[in-house]
Parts: C-alpha cells; structure tokens; sequence
C-alpha cells in the first residue's frame, strides 16, 4: 500500500532529497520523481557544514566539532537514536525482499552441508538479530553461505552435533580475535588465494548438485568420485527431476538477466508502466523464492493426481529450536565421542572456518560501505560475527558468515539501518513456526538449481587472465589453490597461503638491489633490510667490488629507502666492512640513521643523506661531494 501510495504521488523532486545507491528501489522511486527521506550513509546535497564529516565517520553517528563525547560502544546507539520513522517502510521492504531469498536458499544450503534442512532455516535467524545490535555495516546480513555450507560439510561429517559445536568452537575463536584486535591476520590470507578457493568452490558446489539435477542417489561426496560416479551412472537419471531442475535453472538465469538488463523507468511513463516496471523488479528479485514456490505447487499437483516423478524434500520437524548449549560429547552406538576426540576430529577446519567466516564477512562489509559512501570498524565486524556464531550455536546454527548475494538484495531494495535484519529473522522464525509443513512438496532438484544459480558467478574466469598481466608469479598461489581444493578444501586453502608466504619471505630475503659502475662502485637497496638478505647483500657486493675482471672499487651503500634493519643485518653489515678491509677497500654508509650507543666498534663511514649524485661527484671516496665521518664506539649501535 505504501509503494502503490508513492507511485500515485508524483511530486517533484525536492532540493533537499539524498542520493540513493545506484540500482536500489529508492532510486528507481526517485527517478519516477518521487521525494524520499535521507538514509545514513547517503549524504542530502545541501547539509550544515559539521555533518560533512557524517559521510567520513561510520554511517551511525555524525562526528560533531568540538564534541568530546565517546562514540558509544554499542553500534545500534550510534543511529537508533536518530533513527527516522520514514526509514521504517525501506527496512521493512528490504527485510521482506532479503527474507524471500534466505528461506529457500537456507534449505538449500543445509542441503548443501550435509545436514536435515531445518538446520538451515535454524542458521539464518540469529545472525540477523546479533548483526542489527553490532553490526556496523547497514548492509549486511549474516546467515548460511555456499562456501561455509561446503566448509561444514567437509569438517562436520554430515552430523549436526559436530556442526553446532563447530559453530560454537568457531565463535570463540572469532570473539578472541576481535578482543585482541587481531583481524589483521586476514591479511595474509592475499587475493590470488581467496579468487583460487572461491573459483574451485564454486565447481565444486555446482557439480555436487548435479545429483540432484539428475535425480541420482549414493553419489560420494569427494570431487573426483564424484565426477566419475556421475558420469558412470549417467543413464539413470529421473527425467522428472531432470526437466524440473533445468527448466528452474534456466529460469534463475533468465530472471538474472532480465535484473541486471532492467531498463529505468522514466518519470513521465504512464503509472501502469511504472507500476509493472516494479513488479517485474520485485519477481528478479525474489526470484528463489518464486522459484521455489513454483516448483512445490507442480510437485504439490503431481502428489494430489496419485503420481510423484520428483524426489522432495521431506518432511521438515515443525517449530522453533530449543534454546540450550551445544552438546560436548556424542553418543554413538558403541559409546560417546568425548569433547578432545571431536576436537581432534574438526582439526584444522577449528582454523579454517573461523577464518574464512572473517575474511568473508569482513570482504562483504568493505566492498558495501565503499559503494555506500560510509566506513567499517573491522574489528567490531569480528565481535558481531563471533557473538552470532556463539549465540547461534544455542539454537543448533551451523556457522555463519556475510552473504554476498542476500546483501547485495539488501542494498538494492534501499535499507537504511540493520533493523531490515529483524525483518529478516522474523520472516524465519515465522516460517519455522508455521512454513514447515508446506516445505515438504518442494522438490531436491529446484533447491539444487537455486545453489548453482547462486555460486557460478563465483567463478573469475578473468582473474588468470589479469594476473598474467600484473603479476606473473601471483598465478603460482592461484593454481595451487584452486588445484588442491578438488582434492580437499582444507588442503587448498593451507597449501595457497603457505605459497603465498614463501614468496613473501623470499621477496624480503632477496630484496631489490641496484649496482652503478663506476670509479667507485654505488650499491643502491630498494627496501628495507632483514636478516634472510644479508648473505645476498654481502655476495652482491664483493662479487661487483671484488671481480678479477676489473679493480678492486670501494664501495657506497646507498640506504636512503631502508626504513629499518635488525641486529643480524648490523653484524652482517660489519663482517662485509671487515671482509672489504682486508683487501684495501672502504665501505661507506648514506642515508642509513644511526641512533643509541653500543658496545661494537664498527668503524663504519657514514654520509650525509645528499643526492647520491652530488656524493659520488669524485673518484675516491671523500672527495668535494661530501665530507664522510667515521662512526665510533660512542656514536654507533642500534642501526634503524
């Protein structure tokens, strides 16, 4: 009623109104010449002059001058209080249009991970009420992913008690990194590494839908099996699940399309015009949803006509999950599982998970608030995500992390503030509570169409070709990533960054040096010095100043770009000064900062930081460029 309100409107556009994000509904209203109310984060075009600094601090409090006052500590304080009842029709539309899409797709995903499918919907609430009190961007949504549902298949071994004490374990190690403020161990984790692992995940998660396309049963959950028992058992395939999957996936692709291809809706166009122009933008949106509902109506007729050519989803335990911790032990015909045996069982997933959930989250929050024109505070992003996974695991969620897809709906359809996400929430628990029933007629085949729908654009066919261009050796993380990953996701990922990391220390133990002939010859670093490159330095040196070819040449060290050195480099530097004595040759030192005192006699010959020009302007050392000193026991030591 709202909407149909604001499309008889057409009133003008007022100076005042606020840029909108492009492509969301709020801008598509404002184009058809409609005045709506300013969301944070989105500045008006004319403002008082102290909330300029609203669009550089995070979107929930504007950064007064002279205002001493904390920033509270909790995030909803920071808008709740501003918080305008025109927003409330934006939130609320987008917390509709998010919840139409987390519904199918949680079950799809609980698919996915190899868990009864409620546990899906049970992962998709709590994430969303945590995130709307300590979130910091307004566009997220936390709940279950592709690549966690992948993760937790993998380390939780199709069993939910390993899966919710995985999401638990998950949480605290999240909560701890964002206490200690740790968030910049993500860092390591470079580009090519995340592109490779998201790249092989999304092959992965598509072909082990293919099953379901099929309507095959007993296909093995390793890629390699997977691919061969499928291929193997190729003519056993449903037509019905066949027809009704590809026709869904065909329909998924279209309705992408057709969102992404949506002309705009000129103001002056008649209201029927505009008015169909919404709709057909609300069907692109909700298009998983309208899928979905689709296909459990023709399965539903099937099933009332005595015949059922899908495989469907079951029966699905009706009601809200209890609210307890998570089991520490499991019980097994022969015995109980103790906590240190699931432990060792989870093993290195207990480091992949929580990290991968991070990088995600925090990936998703960046990349929005950039568009947003607002800021993120990375750090409180951990502690949202590490409460939603702790509080989660009370309500047997499997881990959680930010989705890209569902904040991308979020963002189309104009929210304002997180309160969309208790919209969200509401919308599941409400499902749980009364939906559950109807979720039996939906068939396997259009949730597995609403997976590959929702991961092949994972794939970054481009990267290759991009780092070929930029960085040749990138591509070595790249494919090994990618590569190990059809073995064992947990394998690519380790071995990905572990390459990453040999070639950064090899980059720090072989840094970039430049030799200048001459009457004397000038050693010019490209960066700092570290312990790995002394060896390389030293041979590097006396193999140009020391070669049978030519006179032995003193040498310069030009150390204008070292920001910083350690104590290895400092003996290394005074055995090379040592070695070049011996033969009659001096060292001398430019640029390089020398503070404190110490015990070592080094005798090094330090210049001034002048041009290196203007230094090597002679042919021997000390000549008219510049006046070098010798260091002594009082003026040398710790070399920074």
């Amino acid at each position: 009623m709202w909407l149909l309100c604001l499309l008889s409107a057409g009133t003008a556009t007022g100076p005042g109104s606020a840029p909108w994000p492009a492509g969301s509904l709020a801008t598509k209203v404002s184009q058809w010449g409609l005045v709506l109310p300013p969301c944070p984060g989105s500045l008006p075009v004319r403002t008082p002059a102290w909330l300029s600094s609203w669009a550089a601090a995070p979107w929930g409090v504007p950064a007064m001058p002279g205002s001493r006052c904390p920033r509270p500590a909790l995030p909803i304080l920071r808008w709740l209080p501003r918080y305008s009842r025109a927003w409330l029709p934006l939130d609320l539309l987008a917390g509709l249009a998010v919840g139409l899409t987390t519904v199918p797709q949680a079950l799809a995903y609980a698919e996915l991970a190899g868990l009864p499918l409620q546990y899906g919907l049970y992962s998709s609430f709590m994430g969303c009420f945590v995130y709307c009190f300590l979130g910091t961007a307004k566009d997220v949504t936390l709940g279950p992913t592709a690549i966690m549902s992948l993760l937790v298949s993998s380390y939780a071994f199709h069993e939910p008690v390993y899966a919710v004490l995985l999401t638990f374990l998950s949480g605290c190690i999240q909560l701890a990194m964002g206490l200690l403020h740790l968030g910049f161990l993500l860092d390591f984790i470079s580009c090519p590494v995340i592109k490779g692992f998201t790249s092989a995940a999304s092959i992965t998660i598509s072909f082990n839908q293919i099953k379901n396309i099929l309507g095959l049963q007993g296909i093995p959950r390793q890629f390699f099996l997977q691919v061969y028992e499928t291929l193997r058992r190729i003519r056993e395939t449903r037509a019905g699940d066949a027809v009704l999957g590809l026709t869904c996936l065909a329909v998924l692709t279209g309705l992408r399309a057709m969102k992404s291809h949506l002309p705009q809706a000129a103001p002056a166009e008649p209201l029927a015009v505009r008015i169909s122009y919404l709709i057909v933008w609300i069907s692109a949106t909700a298009r998983n949803a309208l899928v979905v509902l689709f296909a459990g109506l023709v399965a539903y007729s099937f099933q009332v006509m005595g015949s059922q050519p899908f495989r469907l989803t079951g029966s699905i335990p009706q009601g809200l999950p209890a609210f307890r911790p998570p089991h520490f032990s499991l019980a097994v015909p022969n015995g109980t599982v103790p906590f240190q045996s699931m432990v060792e069982d989870m093993g290195v997933g207990l480091a992949v998970v929580p990290l991968m959930g991070l990088l995600e989250t925090i990936a998703i929050a960046k990349a929005f608030a950039s568009q947003s024109g607002y800021r993120i505070d990375p750090n409180q992003e951990l502690l949202a995500l590490g409460v939603a996974n702790v509080l989660g695991s009370f309500v047997s969620s499997y881990p959680i992390t930010g989705s890209f897809g569902r904040t991308a709906v979020n963002a189309q359809s104009g929210v304002c503030t997180p309160a969309g996400g208790l919209v969200t929430g509401a919308l599941v628990l409400l499902s749980l509570a009364y939906l559950t029933s109807l979720f039996y007629y939906i068939p396997k085949a259009a949730l597995a169409a609403v997976i590959i729908s929702a991961v092949v654009p994972m794939f970054d066919a481009g990267i290759f070709r991009t780092l070929w261009r930029v960085k040749r050796l990138d591509l070595v993380p790249l494919c090994v990533t990618f590569l190990l990953c059809f073995w064992e996701v947990q394998y690519g990922i380790v071995a990905g960054v572990l390459v990453s990391g040999i070639l950064l220390l090899y980059s720090i133990a072989r840094p970039p040096i430049k030799v200048s002939e001459g009457a004397v010859l000038l050693v010019q670093l490209g960066s700092s010095l570290h312990f790995p490159a002394v060896e390389h330095l030293r041979d590097s040196v006396c193999s140009r100043a020391l070669a049978a070819a030519s006179p032995p040449r003193s040498v310069i060290l030009d150390c204008c770009h070292v920001s910083s050195i350690d104590y290895t480099v400092v003996v290394g530097l005074s055995e090379l000064l040592q070695e070049l004595r011996r033969h009659g040759l001096s060292l001398a030192f430019c640029g390089l900062k020398v503070c404190g005192t110490s015990d070592m006699n080094l005798g090094l010959t330090l210049l001034p930081p002048l041009s290196v020009a203007e230094r090597c302007g002679g042919a021997e050392l000390g000549g008219s460029g510049a006046e070098p000193f010798t260091s002594t026991a009082e003026s040398t030591g710790l070399i920074q």
